[in-house]
């Protein structure tokens, strides 16, 4: 299908272009910007007059919860979602059950996501079997099968030699380890940070200290092996402090930080609202201002969803015994647009935390806009707002902090490799 795109504002964060203009789709890719190519009829015109033309959104953190949680939410329901949030690539952790932790694993979940001919699914392999943090998995068969990176989810290795091990490994073959830093013996049995919110509330608490001597080991140990490794969904000053200074000194190192933890500190925490029960947990109004600072200078490389859909049982209960995570994908982009006019962050750059940083932390030839390139797109009203209500979310998950919240952009559009996947006015 030969699409025209006219009078849209298109950003690309990689050119640094920004400018109202045209752009023409052919056979799946971007065939000009500007000019009409000559000969060139097209099937569909889009008005995109007021709206903003961006590439489609790259998602580090998305559960899409199969295999084996089904009843939590289908690959169906979120990659309507995706789609309906702009995220035309996404990261899928391997805590899903089972985990993916063997080839055939990896390889049907791609195939069952192609054939929905809706976003990208890149699968992060699991670092350990069945997540156990004793015996490495087949990295390097998985790689081949198409996982991108390795992680442990959330689950910790408590075990210092599988660590090295497994970055000894993955240094050799050059994969990336994606690691969430949590010291186990630290937090466990925590559910919020270690302040005064916890205490008056009586909520078993997780202090600043479980996340930086984790990091602290991380770091040591990337300078004894070499290894690349994505520290993923930091939450506190002191370790944005710390990969800053690694950064500096020239460690394989990259970040993120999810969108919760960008807008919201333990004082959001309430009367045991279980909404807020997030992981890594809600810290000080502190840490919430040093990861937006972060995010602007580039220390923190992208911006996720971390989205985490949870079933109405699990999470209707108290805030302590209910299940930790957040519905995001719809949000990402939103929530990245408040943050940017809240901080008076420079649109490209706001978009490059969402687009082409995360894809380059994935290592993928995307997250931006060029003549020749695959038409991945978003297009999106900045004006028009919407309240995050259970109706108006498409992710079978309802869970997320913002329930109540007016955003400030709507999503108008997302093509996929030239095809329209989302259009906010079909029924």
């Amino acid at each position: 299908m030969k699409i025209q795109i006219k009078n849209g504002r298109v950003i690309d964060p990689k050119s640094r272009f920004d400018q109202i203009t045209d752009i023409y789709i052919a056979a799946g890719k971007i065939v000009a910007i500007g000019d009409e190519p000559q000969g060139f009829h097209a099937n569909r015109v889009i008005d995109a007059s007021g709206c903003i033309v961006c590439p489609g959104l790259v998602d580090l953190a998305a559960r899409l919860r199969e295999p084996g949680f089904e009843y939590r939410a289908t690959l169906e329901s979120e990659m309507n979602a995706a789609c309906a949030g702009g995220v035309t690539s996404l990261a899928c952790p391997p805590d899903t059950d089972p985990p993916l932790d063997e080839p055939g694993l990896v390889e049907m979940l791609k195939f069952r996501a192609q054939n929905l001919n809706q976003a990208r699914v890149y699968p992060i392999g699991a670092l350990t079997q069945k997540l156990e943090g004793l015996r490495l998995t087949e990295m390097a068969e998985l790689r081949d099968a198409g996982c991108v990176g390795f992680s442990q989810a959330d689950a910790a290795i408590t075990d210092t030699q599988v660590l090295v091990r497994a970055l000894e490994y993955a240094a050799t073959f050059g994969f990336t380890v994606w690691l969430r830093p949590q010291d186990a013996y630290l937090a466990r049995g925590g559910v919020a940070h270690d302040g005064f919110v916890a205490t008056r509330l009586g909520l078993p608490a997780i202090p600043h200290s479980a996340e930086t001597i984790a990091v602290a080991t991380i770091l040591l140990l990337v300078r004894e092996t070499g290894a690349r490794v994505h520290l993923c969904r930091l939450s506190s000053a002191q370790a944005i402090d710390m990969v800053r200074q690694a950064k500096v000194d020239g460690l394989g190192i990259s970040c993120d930080v999810s969108i919760n933890h960008l807008h919201l500190s333990e004082m959001d925490i309430g009367y045991f609202d279980p909404n807020y029960h997030l992981v890594p947990p809600l810290r000080t109004t502190r840490d919430r201002d040093a990861i937006r600072a972060g995010l602007a200078s580039g220390t923190i490389d992208a911006l996720c969803s971390n989205h985490t859909p949870v079933d109405d049982d699990a999470k209707q209960m108290p805030f302590g015994e209910a299940e930790p995570g957040a519905t995001g994908l719809e949000l990402l982009l939103p929530l990245a647009l408040k943050w940017a006019d809240e901080d008076r962050i420079d649109l490209l750059d706001a978009i490059a935390r969402i687009t082409l940083d995360p894809a380059r932390v994935l290592g993928l030839d995307a997250g931006y806009l060029a003549v020749g390139h695959v038409a991945d797109l978003c297009l999106f009203d900045p004006e028009k707002r919407w309240r995050v209500e259970p109706a108006a979310l498409r992710s079978q998950g309802k869970n997320t902090p913002f329930l109540g919240y007016e955003m400030q952009a709507t999503v108008v559009y997302t093509l996929i490799e030239g095809q329209i996947v989302f259009d906010a006015a079909a029924p």
